[in-house]
């Protein structure tokens, strides 16, 4: 069986096509490329996708997630070791091995944020269910240095495509802090529809915390997430 967390990307150079795998449907799998107008980040532009989560994502997982405590550790569940070590060699391990039992369970669909080839961030499709009920939440980070080009939005509206066309699910949730309104912002912008306010949801930064709980239903929209930042000039 092909093993996704291996080493060689270019196995994911081209998104799937065809059925969905029944056991696993949805991953591994690459989504097709959309690219980025221009920006203050990125003057021309640039390609970005996503892709399954590899063993060598190790290096920048761990560099830019501790480069970026203070965006990260006041909006994520809530950590016991310090930051530096929650995010060590042996953390990393950890978060691959927990995310590749999940994904071969296909409950989770573990993706990378690539821009121009490169790790950026994280989107995750979890706690999947399928039968009378096929949904999913969606949860993402983008590193700092690419804030401010429309990753966040773009890679979500690739996600829910991704969930609603590859995984075979109806409806994708999420949820954003009160203090986190950029978060809300990338969603609603997908389409995201607010449906109720979770009180002391989960334990965030010490603390339990209350969370806007937002979701997209399949049949909202007869467009795709991407088309829909293509026509509102979000994509290039």
């Amino acid at each position: 069986m092909l093993d996704p967390f291996g080493t060689a990307a270019d196995k994911f150079r081209h998104p799937a096509t065809g059925p969905a795998d029944d056991m696993h449907p949805g991953w591994p799998e690459s989504t097709p490329f959309v690219r980025l107008p221009s920006s203050a980040v990125f003057p021309s532009g640039a390609r970005m996708r996503l892709r399954p989560l590899l063993r060598s994502d190790g290096h920048a997982w761990r560099r830019q997630r501790i480069e970026d405590e203070e965006f990260l550790r006041p909006v994520e569940p809530t950590q016991t070791l310090p930051w530096d070590a929650a995010h060590s060699q042996q953390a990393w391990w950890n978060h691959l091995m927990y995310l590749r039992t999940a994904a071969r369970e296909a409950l989770v669909v573990p993706l990378v944020i690539e821009v121009e080839g490169q790790f950026v961030g994280q989107v995750t499709l979890g706690n999947i269910q399928h039968g009378s009920i096929r949904d999913c939440w969606i949860g993402y980070w983008v590193h700092s240095a690419v804030q401010g080009a429309g990753v966040a939005t773009a890679a979500t509206a690739l996600g829910v495509d991704h969930a609603f066309g590859r995984v075979g699910l109806h409806r994708v949730t999420a949820t954003y802090l009160e203090h986190n309104p950029a978060s809300g912002r990338v969603l609603a912008t997908n389409g995201f529809r607010h449906e109720g306010y979770l009180r002391r949801n989960l334990h965030i930064d010490g603390a339990w915390q209350d969370h806007h709980y937002v979701a997209l239903v399949r049949e909202d929209y007869a467009s795709s997430a991407v088309e829909r930042l293509r026509q509102a000039g979000r994509l290039a």
